[in-house]
């Protein structure tokens, strides 16, 4: 039994959704199928999310919002009509969205995932329909009749315990069941959805709770890179991956997967097999809990720019017991995650992501850092890259992080921090916004080509 997610890209037209169908017929394992809302149909398009966030936005400003939502229904009008389905089904889905759209939005967060959630939902009513055209046995399935239970966290829900045990139901279904991605709902009965990317999720928690062979996730790629496809001509493909290699990737910018997607699957060691809906002869990529084979000492190269240094100084600092855990608090209490956290005797540094980092908590931070521990120097730094290597073959290879550097170096770009986990199989350099995409080629270069 395989779980078979399709992304945007791959639902964003009916051509699309004729393939992803065809998928599916072609392989009587792919009983339960998780879809995302319809994407870009050319680089200047609109993905339907973002539509359905503009009429959200447009109606919570109180204003004239008819525009933004024909603008929605149109695009499910025209994919239903290329698919030839009845029109009692755009009929349904204009009925929907009108019911959203006048719902209460006294609560905006609430109101937002009740509308953004329209794109899964609708979506999945398609595919199903079309599925039924062709004549195949299948049904969509509403997540809350699954019990696909969620925090109440609008926006960035984390699934509840009880969840599993409500999806495993699913397996006695006849027929393909199709569930749209991205969304579940609180235990009072509201909508509520995963952070952007969250259909990814979906899939994943659905594999667990089936405890599936495969969990395939389809999209516009043949493969997982070594490095962004944009950067670097004809990049390496990786065949096989780990779990803890993607999940640093993916933390440092590879956007095939969502970071958070991972989970649920490396739970139960679930194979994810990420393949092409376009080029579904491509052997892909699949990501395992241990890998059978090492292609190199590198798997892959990832960078992410905005991230801030907070570097404190202060003569001793090492002799105080729990002088760390103080000045973490002092960055919980203001609600500030940190990414990273390099020391040296008298320093260490916090690295931020500077959009959790706002100006109003940066001034009571440092105030309550200079007041409360008496932190002599503090020094900030702005526009940082992390530029990262990963491999799980490092562990076992000397001279991996000296040679990353001495690339760095002859390339003339200045390594503002050095961090390796104790893990081993990853290397984070700080390095100036400005650097970031160069400094990938360069250690792509170093690594896969040299």
């Amino acid at each position: 039994m395989k779980i078979s997610k399709f992304g945007g890209s791959s639902l964003a037209n009916a051509d699309q959704i004729r393939k992803v169908c065809d998928i599916i017929s072609d392989d009587h394992s792919r009983k339960v199928v998780v879809v995302s809302a319809p994407g870009k149909r050319n680089p200047g398009d609109t993905k339907v999310t973002d539509l359905l966030i503009r009429l959200a936005e447009v109606i919570l400003a109180d204003k004239d919002h008819q525009k933004e939502l024909y603008s929605v229904v149109d695009r499910f009008n025209g994919i239903a009509a290329d698919l030839e389905l009845d029109q009692y089904l755009m009929e349904d889905i204009e009925s929907d969205l009108k019911r959203r759209v006048s719902s209460d939005h006294t609560d905006p967060a609430r109101f937002m995932d009740l509308i953004k959630a329209a794109g899964e939902d609708n979506c999945a009513r398609l595919v199903t329909a079309y599925l039924f055209s062709i004549g195949k046995y299948a049904r969509y399935l509403d997540p809350k009749e699954a019990g696909m239970f969620l925090t109440d966290e609008f926006g960035n829900a984390q699934v509840l315990p009880e969840t599993y045990d409500n999806l495993r139901k699913i397996s006695d279904h006849p027929g393909i069941i199709v569930f749209p991605g991205f969304f579940g709902y609180t235990l009072n009965g509201d909508v509520v959805t995963f952070p952007r990317g969250g259909s990814d999720i979906t899939g994943s928690i659905l594999a667990a709770a089936l405890e599936v062979d495969v969990y395939e996730n389809w999209t516009d790629v043949d493969a997982v890179y070594a490095i962004n496809p944009e950067l670097v001509r004809n990049p390496y493909p990786m065949k096989e991956i780990t779990y803890d290699e993607m999940r640093e990737l993916a933390y440092a910018g590879f956007s095939v997967l969502h970071e958070e997607a991972l989970s649920p699957a490396y739970r139960k060691g679930i194979p994810v097999h990420i393949r092409n809906t376009n080029n579904p002869r491509s052997p892909g990529t699949v990501i395992v809990k241990k890998r059978k084979n090492y292609e190199g000492m590198v798997t892959g190269i990832a960078g992410a720019k905005g991230f801030i240094d907070v570097n404190l100084s202060r003569y001793l600092m090492n002799r105080e017991v729990g002088f760390v855990v103080k000045v973490l608090k002092i960055f919980a209490d203001e609600g500030v995650p940190f990414e990273h956290m390099p020391s040296g005797i008298d320093s260490i540094s916090i690295v931020l992501k500077a959009s959790q980092f706002p100006e109003d908590k940066e001034t009571r931070i440092i105030e309550r850092l200079k007041s409360e521990l008496d932190i002599e120097t503090i020094n900030i730094s702005r526009n940082l890259a992390l530029v990262m290597i990963v491999g799980e073959a490092m562990a076992k290879t000397v001279g991996v992080t000296a040679r990353a550097a001495g690339c760095l170096s002859r390339a003339g770009i200045n390594l503002e921090i050095i961090d390796q986990g104790a893990s081993e199989i990853s290397v984070i350099f700080g390095i100036r916004e400005e650097y970031c995409d160069y400094a990938l080629k360069e250690l792509y270069k170093e690594f896969f080509i040299n």
